[in-house]
């Protein structure tokens, strides 16, 4: 059930506690935009709902609800009946809000609803069962039925068969206007001006299909063709009947043994069972629907083709279709969700890909929303801010997940070297709403076993698996990120680098990294970053390395070298990140001359003999580091700097054998690698920093970012640490949990070769399932570590793991359980007094 304070139980309360206004006479004029909403409590009076889909025939319940002399009325150009798709799913949470804001809704849903809790994953012919997951499903038609029949009893004018007036025409006779209209909107695209929508075409074919049989569980069937993967999502709607129905077509009198046209083969005798009902969709690539052939086929060919190809799953029945044709998924994000009296909700305003399941639980909990601001809100201007302001996070990480979940379906050949365990745990954790953690708790077998094929040993999170690159061993997969401190003088390290990654280290991490450690003072972001340019910087590294080994044994520490390019001579991030310094520049060099922003100075564009110069102070560095002790060393080649901006398209702009292709792009920081890799001991690893794109139109692709994972890898990279940006400053991110994974995902299984994902994970659980998955080997977390130093000391006691993987420091070992925070003995109240709850 939702939480006190959600839409869900304020939409109840408002209903069941609010006294009712007296009926109010019609606006004496039509409201504007400029003048609109009823006065009181921004109650809408006047109300008109465009589209008769979930979403705005429950909106139109609640508010009528809410006060029943609303006029309201919806416009849907469909007949009643008429509907695309065959079954929806509806959440517990989402049930439960229903069930607070309208228990007569609640009650004929919860009698058609079919309950499941498995989810079958067949792959290669082996089905792998995954249970204590919990859906709930029924016939869209059925829900629909519902919905209008209780708009009908209380009282909503329903307008089936008949278009929508323009809307303008609406929102100038209406108190309010809802657009409900659907994924292509007409009334969004009314006012795209308005609402900016932004709409995205992915890469897949599907078709909405069913089956006249009920699965026995959410069943994923990926199929394996010459043309490529094709894959069929399938879930019950409709349970089977206990009891057999009659069959129309038989004669209960006829005699079957004196009818010589009698053939039991192909007339069924007597009553019949009815078998249930499910969803069907059949989903792959583009390229694989034109390679089938599938597009050159009409809709009752694809349908056969279809229950052919999935005939197994299907147990060879056939599969029918109702209005169903080939389309491709489009996600809708708007920057504004309403306009005057005009208001968006459902696919109108955001669309989550199917295979979340979420498309009819973000309309529903839209409409609770809406209805529950409206009540709540003086007026309309601030109830309609409110809805937004509510809803836009819950959307967001919806979409997150369900773009996640789509982009795993879309690039599901990644995962054709996977076993079909492991490729089932992955399938279900492709959302990252499902983790390794939850997915124990469910069903601790199916988890345990992929767990001991993955190779854990027994009590073993993933995490604390050891991970092998070259000659160096890490006891656990867990990489302290390299943070710049910006606390260094002329590129020495001090007592504040001691601190910093002495206690990272004695806090359990796999593998310690150092900020970005400059190969020259013109190498440096800002005055206060470290080198590695003279002997007292390397004596100073010395003493940071042997800490690290004496006192956290077991721990790897690894360096990080780099040059700043065209984002050096700027000011420490606390003081103005990014900005130039005021006094105490020094010149920039850089791949092109372009400046960083308008703001930056302009590097010089480097010769040759400058390129020369830079590659030699690598090597330096990379000798000075090995006199150090370092056990790994990364070259970063990530977030705009030097090499990076080689790398780029956005910040080469070279015409000579640096510039170009991205061959040519490679081809400094090739050179450069090579050259550290010459001198860095034979026996320990080396991996590089890339920034797989650039978060902007013309920069570096996921294509591109495989193409030179590949290049590092054939010139002996152990591992490429995937990260993304900051290569330009006009970048635009799609911030997230876990945002960057999907580029290491990528580039592991397709490159084949180990990565260290980075980005946003900052939980035990996220990073377990990403390791289990395949998704990455090892995972870098850089805020986590700056919160909590001891994170990984504490990841392992709140799973109870104790083992080589990490070890609790002498000193520290009394502080291995979790304190005690407060009393907890307290008495539980035992009686109710007054007779009421």
């Amino acid at each position: 059930m939702p939480a006190d304070g959600t839409a869900e139980s304020r939409a109840r309360d408002a209903v069941d506690q609010r006294a009712r206004p007296e009926a109010r006479p019609a606006p004496t004029q039509p409201p504007t935009p400029a003048h609109r909403g009823h006065p009181h409590r921004g109650h809408p009076h006047r109300i008109a709902i465009i589209g008769g889909g979930p979403g705005g025939l429950y909106a139109a319940a609640l508010l009528k609800r809410l006060d029943p002399t609303r006029d309201i009325t919806v416009w849907e150009r469909n007949a009643p009946d008429d509907t695309f798709g065959f079954g929806v799913v509806l959440s517990d949470e989402t049930l439960g809000g229903i069930e607070h804001a309208d228990p007569v809704v609640y009650e004929a849903l919860r009698g058609d609803f079919v309950r499941w809790d498995d989810i079958d994953i067949v792959h290669r012919g082996t089905r792998h069962t995954s249970g204590g997951h919990g859906f709930a499903a029924l016939g869209r038609h059925r829900l629909l039925q519902i919905l209008q029949d209780r708009c009908r009893a209380l009282g909503v004018t329903l307008r089936f068969g008949t278009e929508a007036p323009y809307p303008d025409w609406l929102c100038q006779t209406n108190d309010l206007v809802i657009a409900a209209d659907g994924v292509h909107s007409a009334t969004r695209e009314s006012y795209a001006a308005m609402f900016r929508p932004a709409i995205e075409t992915h890469r897949c074919r599907y078709i909405w299909l069913a089956a006249d049989f009920a699965f026995d569980a959410f069943r994923f069937e990926i199929l394996e063709t010459e043309h490529g993967f094709m894959q069929l999502h399938g879930y019950p709607y409709s349970r089977p009947s206990p009891d057999p129905e009659p069959d129309p077509d038989s004669d209960p009198d006829s005699d079957s043994d004196s009818d010589p046209d009698h053939h039991p083969s192909t007339k069924p005798a007597g009553p019949r069972r009815h078998l249930g009902a499910s969803t069907v969709i059949v989903e792959m690539r583009e390229e694989v629907w034109r390679a089938a052939g599938l597009g050159e086929l009409d809709t009752a060919e694809s349908v056969e083709r279809c229950a052919k190809l999935f005939s197994d799953a299907l147990g060879g029945r056939p599969l029918r279709a109702d209005n169903s044709t080939w389309t491709t998924f489009r996600t809708v994000v708007n920057d504004r969700w309403s306009h005057g009296n005009l208001v968006l909700l459902g696919d109108a305003a955001h669309t989550a890909h199917f295979s979340i399941g979420s498309g009819t639980k973000l309309a529903v909990e839209d409409a609770l929303a809406l209805a529950a601001c409206l009540e709540e809100q003086p007026d309309l201007d601030r109830a309609l801010a409110a809805y937004e302001e509510e809803r836009r996070p819950v959307v967001a990480s919806t979409q997150r997940a369900a773009r996640a979940s789509l982009e795993w379906f879309e690039n599901i050949g990644l995962y054709r070297r996977q076993s079909p365990r492991q490729f089932a745990f992955n399938l279900l954790t492709r959302s990252r709403r499902v983790t390794h953690d939850n997915l124990q708790l469910r069903d601790a077998h199916f988890t345990g076993a992929v767990e001991r094929e993955f190779g854990c040993p027994p009590g073993t999170p993933p995490m604390f698996t050891p991970f092998r690159l070259r000659g160096l061993t890490l006891r656990n997969r867990v990489v302290v990120s390299p943070m710049d401190m910006y606390s260094a003088t002329d590129g020495l390290p001090g007592d504040f680098h001691l601190v910093h990654l002495g206690a990272r280290a004695l806090g359990g991490a796999g593998l310690v990294m150092t900020e970005m450690v400059c190969v020259s003072p013109e190498g440096r972001i800002t005055p206060g970053c470290a080198g590695l340019w003279n002997a007292r910087q390397a004596e100073a590294w010395r003493r940071v390395v042997t800490f690290v080994h004496d006192e956290a044994p077991g721990t790897a520490i690894g360096v990080q070298l780099g040059h700043s390019g065209r984002k050096g001579s700027t000011k420490r991030m606390w003081e103005g990140i990014d900005e130039p310094l005021d006094d105490g520049n020094w010149p920039l060099v850089a791949a092109s001359p372009l400046p960083y922003r308008p703001a930056n100075p302009t590097p010089r564009e480097l010769s040759r003999a400058q390129l020369t110069d830079i590659r030699e102070q690598f090597t330096s560095a990379a000798c000075r580091a090995a006199r150090s002790g370092f056990d790994l060393l990364e070259l970063h080649c990530a977030h705009g700097y030097l090499l990076s901006g080689f790398l780029s398209p956005l910040t080469n702009r070279r015409t000579d054998r640096y510039g170009g292709p991205l061959d040519r792009r490679l081809r400094f920081p090739l050179e450069v690698f090579d050259a550290v890799r010459a001198v860095w001991p034979e026996e320990r690893p080396m991996t590089v920093r890339i920034s797989a794109t650039d978060w902007a139109r013309g920069g570096t692709t996921a294509d591109e970012a495989v193409q030179i994972a590949r290049a590092f890898a054939a010139h002996g990279a152990d591992a490429v640490d995937v990260s993304t940006g900051q290569v330009v400053a006009d970048e635009r991110p799609a911030y997230g949990r876990s945002y960057q994974t999907p580029y290491a995902d990528r580039i592991r299984n397709e490159a084949g070769i180990p990565v260290i994902a980075v980005g946003a994970i900052s939980s035990w659980d996220d990073v377990n399932s990403l390791i289990l998955a395949g998704r990455t080997d090892l995972c870098a977390l850089g805020r986590p570590h700056l919160y909590d130093p001891h994170w990984t000391l504490h990841a392992a006691a709140e799973q109870g793991y104790e083992g080589p993987a990490v070890t609790w420091p002498d000193p520290y070992r009394a502080g291995s359980r979790r304190p005690n925070t407060g009393r907890t003995d307290a008495p539980k109240p035992r009686l109710t007094l007054g007779g009421a709850p």
